[in-house]
């Protein structure tokens, strides 16, 4: 009996149970809890689906539970090894889709809606959210801004709706709408997210989905949630994610070498300025830089009530151009703690970022190509600018600088100074209550705010060249150039609405309705010098807006089968005159599952099958006017705008400063988009297939427009008003296919496809088939000069050029230029439409190999049917250019002089409109993961990835992947070598 009873101590004390568990294909599960049923005594299974537990009895219950699967509870008898397998839940499987004030299912999704998780983001040193979400999701297309650090990403969700407004998503982080329009001193106003806290990413598309956001959401909306604690209260988990990485440019602009621009300057007026130097200035300007992040996470459950989840996190990023870096600093806090036994629930977050931005002058990208390559970086007889070789008006160095010529490439890299210190936080607190003895009613208040504040300004010292004269008139020339500014931003929200949930027989029911109401406020100061012989006053402003608006959905559904969506919003703005004010916009939508008819039960290889169609109205009141667009606004004139006149007793020229009434529109208001679209959802053997296709068509009317007005009628004789229309249409595909799903081997593969066509329908009050367009997309070459137009019939931002004659070898000939209208002579009505920036097919695509504990991953994009113009090329490959005599200076060229033999620019030639199509490799990465380190729930992750390291095209630039379809010597985007990895326990 004593050895029975110390047996039975020993074991209490000593037996573990450990074991594996599977999903139904014989998967691990990561994550799943291993509770001891009636206690907090648990643990979680780690990558490999594998878990230990202690235990104290052979009448333990272990319960097993994970999100989408059938919880099993399991008596431990005399088992020392448990390996359990789960089972699906079909009803809790679906994937959860956040959306406008609240969330639904994939499968009970009757908008266009698709969300993309932590675990299907793309990898690598990203930076920003936008990162994550690249070539990710149909309909969305994502063109980073170049390569600085810290760089924003033009987003576009099923093309743009507008041309002057603006066509950006709004952005919902944490159910907070925030400003997405930045502020001075940094390039992405996302950079306020840490990529490392984000949980998920959800794209709303069409209006059905979109309306609840009324007269913001044209453009489609992008919800980011973070992520919170933990239900688990057996665990407290901690997480390092750690990475450095390599930055460097595999491709640079193709010039003329020291020794080809020697040879092609031999015999030729302007040699004798040639040097005795072989400078490669792209590769002074750029280098090979290093950086690092860190991201520190824990997360648990205060004894079952109160989740929460903590973060920090710190990354600097070193910009290839010299002289640029971002230096980031987060921090997150997340509490969710539940009260009145679950029926008062609180979510509340806040986050906050501090930014120092360095932002290298890009200017000298441009110099770098054109700088004469046989000069040398320093240079003696120029002690006055720095020691810096600069171009002078005459052989002496001592004739001041030459104005129109290049500056030193180096000179300014190293001589400017341009600084920002930047500052955000963005938080809020949601409390839900579920009546008491009415819980299918639920009462929800949501207060939050966006603030940021930024700080920074531009210094140039006397020795810089290009300041040498640059003071205003009547002011002595110093030289040099110092820029301050500060900027304040507020944004606040508070959101009451309520929830009706009811399920009666075959009908179920959901309601919401509320109100919201957000105000927006900004001031700062300016102060600007120019030569440093005077005092240039403080420029304060500050400008607000408010919105106010009611908003309401009703979501039916018969059988499981039928379903209908009904939204509205009626938002009244400040932006806009008293009889603009508000706007209604409504959505309908239904769904058929087509999968949950009975005479579809015995189709088993179909395991999903949804028809969706839907219709709604959205607006945009962001229309890029300021807060007053409606209101006679004055502007003040800078320095460079006096009004000067003699005094004749002083005997000196006085100057005072002007104001200028602008033109403006009082009837101006909201620009109205309609968007039809009907998609089909799809499945096959037991969802090993899945996806999704879609046709949309969108109009937007009351598009703003610049027409002439009779001169002297609105202090303006061109007008922006609502006049025009456009049209969207397109079609979308979405694959994922489990291509191999064993225990220790799984292979996933997806796919995106978006074929989409915009076209203007209308610019003008009257349908005018002499109205030209609009001349935008200013270029390099000239003054004034502008390579795009607006035009009805046409994408916007079309190209707009002459046709080239070539000869018998294929050779341009300068200045031959096809007559397209046959009257003899070539002018601007010879010009025609060449193309345009916007990409007619584009794909996203993605893959996912793990076996054993090692992982690959690839994603990648494609594009076609876009153009690009080559404005670095018609900007710097002419002859006449090598030496120009007025400015007593030599350039260099592009190597593209040798194919086209150009004596001056032909800056409106369809020769440098080239094809844009590209196949890009976005990142690659490799991983390996060590279990069970110290336990059961720790690992370590070591991975190694590669961005940007492919890119396959025929143009002949850079990179063909340009925003706005006009390369003039963007910042490169590097190729990223980073090795990291995670700790977890």
């Amino acid at each position: 009996m004593l050895f029975t009873l110390g047996s039975s101590l020993v074991f209490a004390q000593e037996k573990s149970i450990k074991g594996t568990v599977v999903d139904e294909n014989g998967t691990p599960l990561p994550g799943v809890a291993v509770i001891i049923k009636g206690t907090t005594q648990g643990t979680t299974t780690n990558f490999d689906g594998q878990y230990i537990l202690n235990v104290s009895s052979t009448d333990e219950i272990l319960s097993f539970s994970y999100i989408g699967y059938v919880t099993k509870d399991i008596v431990i008898g005399s088992q020392q090894v448990i390996d359990v397998p789960m089972d699906v839940d079909a009803e809790q499987l679906d994937e959860v889709l956040v959306i406008g004030y609240g969330s639904t299912t994939k499968k009970d999704a009757t908008g266009s809606v698709e969300a993309i998780t932590a675990d299907g983001f793309n990898k690598g040193a990203i930076n920003s959210p936008q990162g994550l979400l690249q070539g990710k999701v149909a309909g969305v297309q994502i063109t980073t801004g170049g390569g600085a650090p810290g760089s924003g990403s033009t987003i576009r969700i099923r093309g743009g709706s507008s041309l002057t407004a603006s066509n950006d998503p709004l952005i919902v982080i944490d159910g907070v709408p925030v400003d997405s329009d930045g502020i001075s001193g940094m390039r992405n106003p996302l950079n306020a997210i840490n990529p490392a806290d984000i949980e998920s990413m959800t794209v709303l598309k069409d209006a059905s989905a979109t309306a609840i956001y009324g007269s913001r959401a044209s453009n489609g909306v992008i919800i980011i949630t973070t992520k919170k604690g933990s239900t688990n209260e057996s665990t407290i988990n901690v997480s390092y994610n750690g990475s450095v990485s390599v930055n460097t440019l595999n491709n640079q602009v193709d010039v003329l070498s020291a020794d080809q621009y020697r040879e092609i300057m031999s015999g030729r007026p302007g040699e004798h300025l040639l040097g005795s130097a072989s400078t490669d200035w792209q590769e002074e300007v750029f280098n090979t830089s290093v950086s690092t992040d860190h991201n520190v996470g824990v997360s648990g459950n205060v004894k079952g009530w109160l989740p929460y989840r903590a973060s920090a996190g710190y990354t600097l990023d070193n910009g290839t151009l010299k002289g640029s870096s971002m230096d980031r600093t987060t921090l997150n806090l997340n509490v969710s703690p539940k009260f009145l036994d679950d029926h008062l629930s609180v979510n509340a977050s806040i986050k906050g970022m501090f930014v120092n931005n360095k932002f290298g002058n890009t200017g000298a990208i441009g110099s770098a190509v054109a700088y004469d390559p046989t000069q040398p970086i320093y240079d003696s007889r120029y002690p006055q600018y720095g020691g810096y070789h600069t171009w002078t008006n005459s052989d002496d160095p001592m004739s001041g600088r030459s104005v129109n010529a290049p500056s030193n490439p180096m000179a300014m890299i190293n001589q400017n100074s341009n600084t920002s210190n930047v500052n955000r936080s963005i938080g809020n607190a949601q409390i839900d209550y579920k009546i008491h003895g009415f819980e299918d009613l639920v009462l929800k208040v949501n207060a939050g705010y966006d603030y940021s504040s930024a700080q920074g300004g531009v210094y140039e010292g006397i020795e810089t060249s290009w300041n040498e004269n640059n003071a205003p008139s009547g002011i002595e020339q110093k030289g040099g150039f110092v820029s301050d500014y500060t900027q304040e931003k507020r944004n606040e929200l508070l959101d009451l609405f309520a929830q009706y949930n009811k399920e009666i027989g075959k009908h179920k029911f959901d309601v919401m309705g509320g109100y919201s109401w957000q105000h927006f406020y900004q001031e700062g100061t300016t102060v600007e010098q120019n030569g440093y012989g005077y005092e240039m006053k403080n420029q304060p402003w500050a400008t607000e807006y408010y919105l106010m608006s009611f908003f309401g959905r009703a979501n039916y559904t018969f059988n499981n089968k039928y379903m209908a969506t009904v939204t509205v919003r009626q938002d009244g703005t400040s932006r806009f005159s008293p009889n603009n004010r508000w706007g209604t916009f409504p959505s309908l939508a239904l769904a058929w599952k087509i999968k949950e008819e009975s005479w579809m039960q015995s189709v088993n290889f179909v395991s999903d099958l949804k028809l969706r169609a839907g219709v709604g109205v959205t607006g945009q009141q962001n229309i890029g006017q300021g807060d007053y667009p409606y209101m006679n606004v004055y502007t003040r004139g800078d320095e460079y705008s006096r009004y000067g006149f003699y005094n004749p007793q002083t005997g000196q020229w006085e100057y005072i400063n002007t104001t200028r009434p602008e033109g403006y529109d009082e009837n101006i208001k909201w620009e109205q988009t309609t968007t039809y679209n009907v998609g089909l959802d799809f499945g096959f053997f037991n969802d090993r297939l899945t996806g999704s296709a879609e046709a949309y068509y969108r109009v937007t009317d009351d598009l703003l427009n610049v027409i002439p007005v009779p001169g002297g009628s609105n202090l303006t004789n061109m007008l922006l008003t609502n006049v025009g229309s456009m049209e969207n249409k397109g079609f979308e595909l979405s694959l994922n296919y489990k291509v191999i799903q064993k225990q220790d081997f799984h292979w996933d593969f997806g796919v995106n496809m978006t074929w989409n066509d915009s076209k203007i329908t209308k610019l003008t009050t009257v349908d005018d088939p002499d109205y030209e367009g609009v001349k935008v997309g200013g270029i390099s070459g000239g003054t004034g000069e502008t390579i795009q137009i607006h035009r009805v019939g046409y994408t916007p931002y079309s190209f707009l050029v002459y046709e080239q004659i070539y000869d018998d070898n294929g050779k341009p000939i300068e200045g031959a230029y096809v007559d397209r209208n046959g009257d003899g002579i070539i002018d601007d009505r010879d010009k025609y439409i060449a193309g345009d920036p916007m990409a007619n097919v584009y794909f996203g695509f993605t893959t996912r190999v793990m076996y054993k504990n090692w992982e690959f991953s690839l994603a990648g994009r494609a594009q076609f049917g876009a153009q690009v113009y080559n404005n670095v090329d018609s900007n710097n490959s002419a002859y006449n250019q090598l030496y120009v005599p007025a400015n007593n200076n030599t350039n260099n060229v592009t190597t593209d002089i040798y194919n086209t033999g150009f004596q001056a620019n032909q800056l409106h030639s369809d020769y440098y409109i080239q094809d844009a199509n590209f196949l890009r490799i976005d990142n690659i990465m490799v991983g390996y993961n060590f279990n069970n380190l110290w336990g059961s729930n720790s690992s370590v992750r070591v991975f190694g990835t590669v961005n940007n390291p492919f890119v396959f095209s025929s143009y002949k630039g850079v990179d063909p992947e340009i925003q706005g379809g006009i390369d003039n010597n963007m910042y490169p985007r590097p190729t990223t070598y980073m090795l990291g990895f995670n700790v977890n326990f």
